[in-house]
């Protein structure tokens, strides 16, 4: 993979290519996680003297329409914040402002170009050879095979990745080929069918999988007991039985309940006493899991284990958090849900390794050649 700092740049126009899809409220940026994860690449080519166009999805507006809920505007004020510099806004892919404003420029939404979804080579070959060079650095979208995250890299005079795909690709790569044993992985989600291969995949490699969420849910229902009227993916069940069999699956002895999801109370209950009426919204870690985890060497964690925005269906992914928190394993963290977990329960450096990849993180794991990193040279 060609490296960012294995290029001269020194004085060039650059354009970088980051993963900028920040939640966004009344116009102010909730979570700057991904922000603050883009800064020392932005920091480095500036020193090198470089002038910079930033690009970046955000959200999914209508393609080649502009929406002010998904301007990059808010984006720009906290880069600015961030960095202590002025970031100027760029409409359009024709201004004559690219690289003749402030230093560091930021692009509109990548998503209001027709061709950005649909890996249009004219959008690709624009977006390419708008400066000298092309930096992609914005795991997160490397499983997309978009314009601006494949035809953009293979169509450069130079193209090359960033900083932080660079660690990120480390990070992963090392948990991939360095596992040591006890290895466990923690898989959360809604569905089961989102999340197939990795679970598929990490049965192979791990030494116990702990499940949580609608993903608990369905493994729950395969072994006979009763969800009542939680999530639960009934055309999985099947395929979710003959995955039990590996033995390594760990499924919670307690679950909390409630009539609905905006409910102020719950109820604890062990899961042979689910009521049909019941909803499940959490889970407790049973004495299993958590000797699991502190006895592990390396801990996977994908996907809170229940609805953790909710006061009353913290408690599992509080404990879960600071578990791994404890625990003196090589830990690896990926997906928007539980990096937001992460921040909002524990302290970030206490796990090892924190991805800004979701569907990427995912992918990877499974050991898939993601298309950014292949135009890249794989």
């Amino acid at each position: 993979m060609r490296l960012l700092k294995d290029q001269d740049l020194r004085g060039k126009n650059v354009v970088l290519r980051l993963d900028l899809n920040v939640p966004i409220q009344d116009q102010r940026v909730l979570d700057s996680t991904r922000i603050l994860s883009s800064v020392p690449t932005i920091k480095y080519l500036v020193d090198k003297n470089c002038k910079v166009l930033l690009t970046s999805h955000l959200g999914r507006p209508e393609e080649g329409k502009f929406d002010i809920n998904f301007s990059m505007r808010p984006v720009a004020e906290k880069l600015s914040e961030v960095l202590e510099f002025k970031i100027d806004l760029i409409n359009s892919l024709d201004s004559n402002d690219i690289f003749n404003t402030s230093q560091v420029q930021l692009l509109e939404n990548l998503r209001f170009l027709v061709g950005e979804k649909g890996n249009y080579e004219e959008l690709g070959f624009q977006l390419a050879n708008l400066g000298d060079a092309y930096i992609f650095d914005a795991f997160g979208t490397a499983h997309r095979k978009q314009a601006s995250t494949y035809s953009a890299i293979k169509m450069a005079k130079i193209s090359c990745a960033g900083m932080l795909l660079e660690r990120e690709v480390n990070s992963l790569n090392k948990a991939l080929t360095s596992i040591e044993s006890p290895f466990t992985a923690i898989v959360a989600g809604s569905k089961i069918s989102t999340k197939l291969e990795l679970i598929s995949h990490l049965n192979t490699k791990a030494d116990s999988i702990i499940v949580g969420g609608g993903i608990a849910n369905t493994f729950l229902k395969s072994q006979g007991f009763n969800v009542g009227k939680s999530l639960v993916e009934n055309d999985m069940v099947d395929v979710a039985k003959k995955l039990f069999l590996s033995g390594k699956i760990l499924l919670p002895k307690e679950v909390v309940v409630a009539d609905s999801i905006d409910s102020l109370s719950s109820e604890i209950k062990a899961i042979d006493s689910v009521d049909d009426k019941d909803k499940i919204f959490d889970m407790n870690l049973s004495d299993d899991m958590l000797n699991v985890i502190e006895t592990s060497k390396t801990i996977l964690w994908n996907g809170p284990i229940g609805v953790f925005e909710k006061k009353p269906f913290q408690k599992g992914t509080i404990d879960l958090a600071q578990s791994i928190a404890k625990s003196k394993a090589f830990s690896l963290a990926g997906g928007g849900e539980t990096i937001a977990a992460i921040n909002k329960f524990i302290d970030k450096d206490d796990v090892s390794y924190c991805s800004t990849g979701g569907g990427a993180f995912l992918e990877y794991m499974e050991g898939a050649l993601l298309p950014s990193i292949e135009a890249l040279g794989g």
